[in-house]
Formats: C-alpha cells, structure tokens, sequence
C-alpha cells in the first residue's frame, strides 16, 4: 500500500476534503456517545453526506494506527479504543468485558437470523421457555419491539437493536457471520467456557459515538 497521501487530503485538489471539515467531524465522534450516521453529521454540519462521507475516510486513514480509531458500528461511526488497548482501558476503568449468558447468546442468534419474529420462534428455536431472557435483552436494550405479528393472538414482533450492533462491533446486520462461520467459532469455542461471549464481544467499554 502506497504511503502517498489520499487526494482526499487536500482541499486545493479535485475530490480533496476541507481540513476543518475533517477535525469538525473528529469532534462530533468523540463528543457524542453513540454511533453517528453520515446524514446526521450532515445535518449537523450544514453539508452534503458525501462530503461526511469523504471526511471520515480521511479521519479514518490518519488514526488507523492511534490509540482511538475510527469503526464502521451500527449503521454509523463510533471512536473506539484500538483492540490492543482494549486490556489496560479495562484495567484503568476497573471493569471486566461484558458477558452474556449461554441463554441470552442463544436468544440473540435467533432473534438476529430470524428477524422480525416473536417469542414462540425464539422458543420453536431453542426448544425451551425464554420469556424471562427475551425480558432481560428488552431492558438491556439488545432486544427492541417491533410491533405484532398478524398470527392469531398477535403476539409481539422482537427485533436486535442498535445497542446489538455496538455492542457485538457489527456495522449492520449483513455483517452477521455466515452459518459456516458460526459453525467454526461453536467449534474453536468447545470446552472453553465463556469463549463464545468473548469472541462475539471485543470487550471495549463504550468510548464514542454512531448511526448511518
């Protein structure tokens, strides 16, 4: 990879991006404290997506080897601690990563793969009650209604959130791994205990902000 600067980088050039456009949108990701969308940040700003667009590229390009880079997260952008660092912010903050039970991965997975569906999928799925763990990613925020189902009784339609996506580093939900994929990390996991919930969660404390 050429170490020649993107055209990108220079206002003065065909396609270049204003600097201060750049260190704006720096600034509205670091300030804020979920992903942020290009067309919010376009509205923000006062100026066409594409040039947000354009911009986060070249922020992204500037501190893809800092300490804070730049993530593609939940339909958006987020500033998250570079993986390497994970470690030692969690030592710094006193915090372990986040876990999910075996219960509340498998509910997930079937709500993520299925969506939009209803209690009595998730449960066809996994062959046991689930109510309760259903309850629990509602209030988590990694779970979000979604309506009701036109099926007799009209149950209640669920869907993953964008609190899903943030937390498991996903930019959207065609990012979800493929069932060959899944075979091979149940594999990689087997016999280690809580592999499963670290390889699907990096660990990162929420550090910045994301929406598309």
């Amino acid at each position: 990879m050429s170490d020649e600067p993107s055209v990108l980088d220079f206002p003065s050039r065909p396609g270049g991006v204003d600097p201060e456009l750049v260190h704006a949108v720096e600034a509205l990701l670091f300030a804020s404290g979920k992903p942020l969308s290009a067309q919010r940040m376009a509205d923000l700003l006062d100026v066409g997506r594409s040039d947000i667009v354009q911009a986060v590229r070249v922020l992204g390009q500037r501190r893809a080897e800092t300490g804070v880079v730049v993530e593609r997260i939940a339909r958006g952008w987020q500033l998250r601690t570079a993986p390497r660092f994970g470690p030692v912010v969690l030592a710094l903050r006193g915090t372990q990563p986040r876990r999910l039970s075996k219960a509340a991965l498998e509910v997930l997975a079937a709500v993520a793969y299925e969506q939009p569906c209803t209690r009595g999928d998730v449960e066809a799925l996994r062959g046991v009650d689930s109510g309760g763990v259903m309850k629990t990613l509602l209030d988590r925020g990694l779970l979000k209604l979604a309506g009701r189902s036109t099926l007799p009784g009209r149950p209640l339609v669920y869907r993953t959130s964008s609190d899903f996506l943030e937390m498991f580093g996903l930019p959207d939900l065609s990012a979800l791994p493929t069932l060959a994929e899944r075979e091979e990390l149940a594999r990689q996991g087997e016999g280690e205990g809580d592999a499963v919930p670290a390889l699907l969660d990096d660990g990162q404390p929420d550090d910045g902000g994301g929406e598309e």
